[in-house]
């Protein structure tokens, strides 16, 4: 496989996977924002825009935080790179370039992504935000479907690989923000606003249900953060994450022999989480423990890119 089909794969992979994650994230803001018992108004949405790296980008705008402005300013602005309509062009073109290494069913479901997005000028209110994520949600649902029914080769495995590095960031990213900055001055840990932002946080990554499978307990925010970062069994936690990327790089290693740097990384950082549980890093610091696996994951992202020679 070149280089450069290698490289698009991988960056549709991480495109596809940023666009259902900032429709999620909006969708759950939003019904936040609307539906809690106290609505969290401007802290949410600054929150929205931390996760996704965004807040200054947005500031330069100028306009007020608020739901309107800030939904528009994730979903349909081309000034930036951060938006759902971004992101799918970004995933269009990449898939574009690899037209015939994917399903018609992939293609379609990229595509029409894309292409619903051309017919909107502005998501409006609430119900017409929440419709066009659950749009976007339902288009990505269908292409990691279809990625799921392609044969299995580096073509997936690249796609898979993207995701995972993806997956992993936005997650410690979530994590990291709700724990550090989310809960406004003066509201307790543990009262209102806390608990319905940590549900909004298990909204994002669908675990509301997992969650409540795992822990008889009722919501606890210890119990969110090692259901996130240490359990396996949900696919956004950044154990699931780090256990795909070391699976992926060692299918990727056997059919095109190259192996080498970021099998190493990845390895080692399993190592490491294999042993990480949630309540010792609340206590030595969380904050920094998710800053470095950022920083670590960034690392790893650019070790892919120099072993399969995206550049």
């Amino acid at each position: 496989m070149l280089s450069r089909t290698a490289a698009s794969l991988y960056w549709l992979g991480r495109y596809t996977e940023r666009a259902d994650f900032i429709a999620r994230l909006v969708e759950a803001t939003v019904r936040l924002d609307a539906l809690s018992a106290r609505p969290a108004g401007e802290d949410a949405w600054e929150s929205a825009l931390i996760v996704t790296y965004n807040e200054e980008a947005f500031a330069e705008t100028g306009e007020d935080l608020n739901q309107q402005n800030v939904s528009r300013f994730l979903t349909m602005d081309t000034a930036h790179p951060g938006s759902i309509m971004e992101c799918l062009r970004m995933a269009r073109n990449n898939a574009r370039a690899v037209r015939t290494a994917l399903t018609r069913e992939a293609w379609t479901a990229i595509n029409r992504a894309w292409l619903e997005f051309q017919k909107i000028d502005n998501p409006g209110g609430t119900s017409a935000t929440l419709n066009l994520v659950e749009t976007v949600k339902a288009e990505m649902r269908g292409f990691e479907g279809a990625i799921h029914r392609m044969m299995k080769n580096e073509a997936t495995w690249f796609i898979r690989l993207g995701g995972a590095i993806e997956r992993a960031d936005n997650t410690a990213r979530l994590i990291d923000v709700k724990y550090h900055l989310l809960l406004p001055e003066g509201e307790k840990v543990g009262g209102v606003v806390d608990r319905d932002q940590w549900t909004t946080i298990l909204q994002t990554v669908s675990a509301v249900t997992a969650y409540r499978w795992l822990y008889r307990e009722g919501l606890k925010p210890g119990s969110v953060i090692e259901l996130l970062m240490t359990r396996p069994e949900l696919p956004r936690s950044l154990a699931a994450c780090v256990d795909e990327t070391v699976d992926v790089l060692a299918m990727l290693g056997k059919r095109t022999g190259l192996q080498g740097e970021a099998d190493r990384m990845a390895r080692a950082r399993l190592a490491r989480m294999n042993k990480t549980r949630g309540d010792e890093v609340i206590v030595s610091g969380l904050h920094e423990y998710l800053q470095a696996f950022i920083r670590e994951n960034a690392m790893l992202d650019a070790a892919i890119a120099r072993q399969f020679r995206f550049v």
